[in-house]
């Protein structure tokens, strides 16, 4: 018992529990506060230390968060550097000293406790003394805007829409109004209706606490998908487009006029006759008044928005050639035309012409001179000043444009009189009564307008940034809206969006060149009975009050959801599966508060182990995927927090979580930090068999000595007789046998492998490379595990499949071979059958070879001791398996000595490789299973039953490979006079890894039925020309008779074409794919074989694969062609009805003749095409001497192109190709004109070009020279007659044409015209989804 408080006796339990909650909670607190400093934003002080000159040039950085005061500063400087705290002082980068304030003395304490906060930038819009407080803390850009007003994301590029969005939000009317629509959800999908999603959007501007929301729910109303964000757009083209979107969204609803009520006025544009007096005029409308910065011609800008108005109205005279032809006068004289405006809507927007086309340069430029406007703006001076009608002028309205709605002024940019229907000042319609016009006199005292919103540009021609500079009618400030960011400005920051120079920048007017300038005016008229505040709270609807609701009720669960996010741990999790033994990997997200034993729970059931193991045999361990590491344990810690145990939440951890699992009657061991991991592999030298890892744990300062008495008590074996090896890296085996050596200075690291034996056999004795240990362990490193899906084959198949195609007289053989496999009923048997019918004559074989070897073919016996001469201490039935295996190989190999001189398909070939069809077979129909192991010396080495723990290792070559000399086996290079491999393809230095295992595998369902698998263990030293060898007696047929198909992720297939490379880019449980289908021999080459259809929408059809031979003629190949095609594509073809010729990209070429020969006439290469084409008639083209061309006639009277004729020429004259042209078209030959193709077959070309386009009837006389160059088979030639007018098309009918044929030409991979980077229109699609414009490129 010990003293407590107040003199009491406590328990000494009770005191130490006490003590360890206490330390427990100062941690938690601790943690907890390092955990809100690290989820708070931090400012980076970076501190000159000018106390002498030695120190000027030093920078000092603290990393603080944003909320710490500047005592805290001082203290950190002070530390930092070594100074007494209140000997120095801090100045800010701006000269402005911590200490001093406003309002308060230097010595005021009360300096100190301010936060320290950012400064402002110099010459920055909108940096004023409010920005700059000391009690400013970066905490707050979290949250909204100390302004209270709420900004935009950026999506991308899409600031022109946030500008205009921020405007609408901003004017009273315009919300107020979109308030009072409400929206019915039983007419409407809430996605696509864009007044919902503006109503929802200006919901969250008004109420949200964020600083910025999303503008995505808009613009995917818009009918925009992603690539939209990243269009950048004219901010006026925008606000034309979403108002007409608006309005066909409100037809029929209170608020269908409300773009016209806000945004819309009136103008006049009027002809007036200075002979007689005669006025024609019309009435437009107009959203938004253009004004031109400069005239055109003129070098000098207006000065204002006023004097851009006047000249706006400022009427021009035609005179000379544009006089304009009066009705009444019954002649053309000389007329005033000009503008008056007539009415001016409540919101007026001035568009300043900023964009302009420099034709010096041909470049687009944006005008940057100085434009000033004014608070304030009388339009009272603009409205129809003088009323110049006298009793000779007719007066008339356009009253179309009222009954068309809203007409926007499309044609203002340009001229006010460009309609296709109305001629310049000719009366319209003499109906005055039909359209009130106000008079101007009513509407002079009350236009005055306030300015309250300026959308500035910043940037060229190519490109920049919106932004919106808006006042708010409810406090008469000014705000910037710039995207997400929302800051007060004062009316200075408004004069600088003027434009013109800046100090000695000077004027830009270049097409790069930037500036930061006004580009959209809008102003308010100054009318107490009209100007309206906006809504307060109890003021809005009813369905705007439910709306509020939903949308708070969602930000606040987002808010929550993001809170548990920030506190959420997101790490790693492993588990090796108990029963499966395949790591799993998935991602453990565990809140900070959740227990180490709560987490369990979770990752038990995130494996899906609640049916294979009990909870209480699974437990958490840090772990170090990489390395493959148990870092530690967490015992006695199952109810200490997650977030402790990590470290905190972070983004990334260094560490991930294993779930590790045992057996019932099992414990968990204990892992400690420090310790280093070793799995340890029992090896037995009699079974040849390497046992699965058990781990153990020791630490590196351990001696060799201590470590062999730990594997010892592990897997109880004498430590005396053990010889212990590490595997340091792949294929770096290291014997132990220095005894006090410690683990570190034998290289262990966290993770380790050793292997261990303890035996008496005198192998021990040896030197280790030399040892049946090494030469066990190497074996065992370099063996994977592949899965061979093999082809199906129909009965009675084999020998079609294995008989070659008649080449050197070698198929008698093949035929003998084959007999021998088939059965009395001529069904194929089972590879063990074959086998067995094979032993005595393998026997045989074997000895006869062993007789020829002792009269010195030592070739021969070298030859063939890969598969000879080996004897198996296997079961007599194993035994018997594999001499019958290498019997049948045998045989195989003396069929052809010429099989390995084949070439196998580049990846780019598989997808079109018709020949590689599979078919049915029960080939597999036994277990039979292979094992085989060859060395040099054709020493007997004893072979495992099975790999059931092989390690899983990665791909390397050793040192049997390396110097070898790489070859393709392909047509072109002979890969096999090479005298480092032997005659069957193996390399010589490769005899010793022959280590081959094969048995029959039940695959997954879903493999498709019939399918026959094969688990294969093989030793990935050996070449694929040896793995071929090996699976011969599985596919049936001969290795030159099939290939090999590695299958990736995806099933994606890729032909193995390098026979003489080895397995090492494979790795465990590959895939690998056998098909049928007989390997290139030397001098052969696979042709891709294409229909040519010159008269079909896509000419280029690809028919099959076939082999052509040096030194075989054409003729000879067509002979060989006409039972593929018939059997394979379905063409029945004669010989002489068909041709072949050369194919280049889609262009057809060169004819090739019955008698030409591959190689000496024809250049050939592999995975060559060429074109088939079928004949009408008998074959024209006799010589070389020809010339075959594809004429077209074009028809301008019809617009139509008539189907593909070839001419044959005798010679390249142009009279010639006029005889022939006229011999087919009846057309006279003085009047036949003709022009060259472009471009690749068909030379497709709109018809609304080609009768201009093309270079017709060049002055030429023969085909080969410029401008044409025909000196090939296969070029297109245009011809017309020269006395056949062009159709003429209204406009309809060249709509219409112009969109058959853009439908046409897109359907053939053409385009009507080309176009560099057109730029893409913006649209607004009111269903939310676009339709494809087929008139568009």
């Amino acid at each position: 018992m010990v003293p407590g408080e107040e003199n009491q006796l406590v328990p000494k339990e009770d005191v130490f529990w006490r003590c360890r909650q206490n330390i427990f909670d100062e941690m938690k607190k601790k943690f907890l506060q390092i955990e809100n400093a690290a989820e708070e934003p931090r400012v980076l002080c970076i501190i000159q230390d000018t106390t002498n000159s030695k120190t000027v040039n030093e920078r000092i950085t603290l990393n603080l968060p944003a909320s710490t005061p500047l005592r805290k500063l001082f203290e950190d400087v002070a530390n930092k550097v070594g100074y007494i705290n209140g000997t120095f002082d801090l100045v800010w980068g701006n000269g402005i000293n911590t200490a001093d304030t406003e309002d308060s003395s230097a010595g005021d304490d009360s300096v100190h406790d301010k936060f320290i906060g950012p400064l402002p930038r110099e010459g920055s819009a909108g940096s004023t003394s409010d920005y700059v407080s000391q009690s400013y803390s970066y905490s707050s850009i979290l949250n909204k805007s100390e302004t209270g007003y709420v900004g935009l994301v950026n999506q991308a590029m899409t600031c022109y829409l946030n500008s205009l969005l921020q405007t609408l939000f901003m004017t009273p009317e315009f919300r107020n109004a979109l308030y009072k629509w409400e929206f019915e959800e039983s007419e409407e999908d809430p996605v696509t209706s864009i007044p919902y999603q503006l109503q929802r959007l200006f919901v969250l501007l008004q109420t949200s606490k964020k600083r910025a929301i999303e503008t995505t729910d808009v613009t995917r109303s818009f009918g925009w998908d992603s690539s939209e964000a990243w269009q950048q757009h004219d901010v006026q083209e925008l606000c034309r487009v979403m108002f007409d979107a608006l309005e066909q969204k409100w037809k029929q609803t209170e608020q269908a006029d409300l773009i016209n009520e806000l945004y819309q006025g009136k103008l006049k544009d009027y002809v007036r006759c200075l002979e007689c007096g005669y006025e024609g005029w019309r009435i437009d409308t107009y959203l938004d008044i253009p004004l031109v910065i400069r005239p055109y011609g003129s070098s000098q800008a207006f000065a204002s928005v006023e004097e851009a108005l006047h000249a706006f109205i400022q009427p021009e005279i035609l005179d000379g050639p544009n006089q304009y032809f009066c009705e009444r006068c019954k002649k053309k004289c000389d007329a005033r035309k000009g503008l008056r405006f007539l009415h001016f809507p409540y919101l007026l927007t001035l568009q300043l012409k900023r964009f302009d086309f420099d034709y010096t340069t041909m470049h687009r430029i944006k005008l940057n001179d100085r434009m000033t406007f004014p608070e304030e703006l009388d339009m009272s001076t603009f409205i129809d000043v003088e009323d110049e009608k006298s009793p000779q002028t007719e007066s008339c309205t356009d009253s179309g444009a009222e009954n068309e709605g809203s007409c926007h002024s499309d044609q203002m940019s340009n001229d006010f009189s460009n309609d296709d229907g109305v001629d310049e000042g000719i009366c319209l319609e003499n109906n005055s009564g039909t359209e009130k016009i106000p008079k101007p006199g009513l509407e002079k005292n009350s236009l005055i307008y306030e300015l309250f919103s300026v959308m500035v540009h910043s940037g060229s021609a190519a490109g920049g940034h919106y932004y919106a500079c808006i006042k708010s009618f409810s406090d008469e400030q000014w705000y910037s809206f710039n995207d997400q960011h929302v800051s007060r400005i004062t009316q200075e920051d408004i004069k600088k969006t003027h434009g013109g120079s800046s100090g000695s920048r000077g004027y830009y007017s270049s097409a790069f060149a930037s500036s930061t300038n006004a580009y959209m005016l809008i102003y308010r008229l100054k009318d107490p009975a009209r100007n309206a505040k906006f809504l307060e709270v109890d003021e809005y609807p009813e369905h705007i009050k439910n709306l509020v609701q939903r949308e708070r009720e969602l930000e606040e669960q987002e808010k929550r959801q993001r809170e548990i996010e920030r506190n959420t741990c997101k790490i790693k999790l492993f588990c090796l599966h108990p029963v499966k033994q395949v790591m799993m990997e998935n991602k453990l997200e565990v809140h900070k508060d959740k227990t180490l034993k709560e987490a369990v729970e979770m990752a038990y059931k995130m494996m899906d182990l609640e049916e294979v193991i009990p909870m209480d045999c699974c437990r958490l361990v840090k772990y170090d995927e990489f390395h493959d590491y148990l870092e530690r344990s967490y015992e006695g810690e199952e109810d200490t927090p997650m977030g402790l145990l990590l470290g905190g939440v972070k983004s990334t951890y260094m560490f991930d979580l294993l779930l590790e699992t045992r057996r019932p009657d099992q414990v968990f061991q204990s892992y400690k930090p420090g310790e280093v991991m070793v799995k340890v592999h029992v090896v037995d030298l009699k079974a040849e068999s390497v046992a699965a890892p058990i781990t153990v744990r020791a630490y590196l300062n351990e001696t060799v000595t201590e470590f062999k008495q730990l594997i010892s008590k592990a897997v109880h074996l004498p430590a005396e007789t053990m010889r212990v090896v590490l595997e340091r890296c792949y294929n770096d085996l290291r014997l132990l046998t220095v005894p006090s050596k410690t683990l570190k200075n034998e290289g262990f690291f966290r993770s380790n492998k050793v292997f261990v034996e303890s035996s008496e056999t005198l192998d021990y004795q040896m030197a280790f490379t030399d040892s049946h240990l090494w030469k066990l362990l190497d074996r065992h490193a370099n063996t994977i595990r592949l899965f061979v899906l093999l082809p199906e084959q129909s009965p009675g198949s084999f020998s079609k499949r294995t008989a070659y195609q008649k080449a050197g007289g070698d198929s008698g053989n093949v035929g003998d071979d084959c007999e021998r496999v088939k059965g009395p009923a001529g069904s194929l048997k089972s590879v063990e059958a074959i086998l067995e019918e094979s032993t005595e004559k393998l026997k045989s074989l074997s000895l006869q070879q062993q007789q020829e070897g002792d009269n010195g073919d030592s070739s021969k016996s070298t030859e063939t001791s890969d598969f000879e001469n080996i004897e198996s201490p296997l079961n007599e039935r194993g035994s018997s398996a594999s001499v019958d295996n290498r019997e049948l190989e045998q045989h195989m190999q003396t069929s052809d000595p010429e099989n390995f001189q084949s070439e196998e398909r580049s990846d780019s070939d598989v997808n079109n490789d018709r020949s590689t069809s599979s078919v049915d077979s029960d080939i597999l129909s036994s277990s039979h299973s292979s094992d085989t192991l060859c060395n040099a010396d054709n020493a007997q080495i004893p072979l495992a039953n099975g790999l059931d723990s092989h390690s899983i290792t990665s791909s390397r070559r050793t040192k049997a490979n390396e110097g070898k000399k790489e070859t393709w086996d392909t047509a072109e290079e002979d890969s096999g006079t090479d005298s480092e491999y032997d005659e069957s393809g193996k390399s010589r230095g490769e005899i010793q890894y022959m280590y081959f295992k094969a048995e029959p595998y039940a695959a997954d369902e879903g493999s498709g039925e019939g399918h026959k698998w094969l688990m294969v263990h093989v030793d990935k030293r050996i070449t694929l020309a040896t793995f071929k060898q090996h699976l011969e007696p599985f596919v049936g047929v001969l290795s030159s008779h099939f290939k090999v198909f590695r299958v990736y992720a995806s099933n994606q297939e890729f032909e193995s074409v390098r026979l003489n490379e080895t397995l090492s880019s494979f790795s465990d449980d590959n895939k690998i794919t056998i098909r049928l289908g007989r390997a290139l021999k030397k001098g052969e080459y696979r042709v891709k074989v294409y229909q040519l259809l010159v008269n079909e929408q896509e000419p280029c059809k690809f028919l099959l694969d076939a082999v052509f031979a040096k030194g075989m003629t054409v003729r000879q190949s067509k002979e060989e062609l006409i039972p593929q095609l018939r059997e394979q594509c379905g063409l029945e073809l004669s010989i002489d009805r068909f041709r072949l010729r050369k194919k280049t990209w889609k262009n057809p070429g060169t004819v090739f003749l019955d008698y030409h020969i591959y190689e000496e006439d024809i250049n050939i290469s592999s995975n060559w095409e060429v074109f088939l084409e079928v004949l009408d008639g008998v074959e024209k083209m006799k010589s070389m001497s020809q010339l075959a061309v594809l004429s077209r006639q074009w028809r301008p009277s019809e617009m139509k192109l008539d189907p593909f004729q070839e001419v044959v020429l005798e010679s390249s004259s142009v009279d010639e190709l006029r005889d022939k042209l006229y011999e087919i078209s009846g057309i006279p030959v003085e009047d036949i004109e003709f022009a060259k193709g472009r471009g690749t077959f068909p030379c497709d070309i709109s018809v609304l070009d080609i009768h201009q386009d093309l270079d017709w009837n060049p002055k030429v006389s023969t085909l080969n020279v410029w401008p044409l160059y025909i000196c090939d088979d296969g070029a297109v030639i245009f011809y017309r007659d020269r006395r056949e007018e062009l159709m003429e098309l209204t406009d309809e009918q060249r709509n219409e044409l112009m969109k058959k044929e853009s439908s046409r030409l897109q359907k053939t991979g053409h385009r009507v015209t080309y176009s560099p980077r057109k730029e893409k229109a913006l649209k607004i699609y009111l269903d939310g989804a676009p339709n494809k414009d087929l008139t568009q490129d």
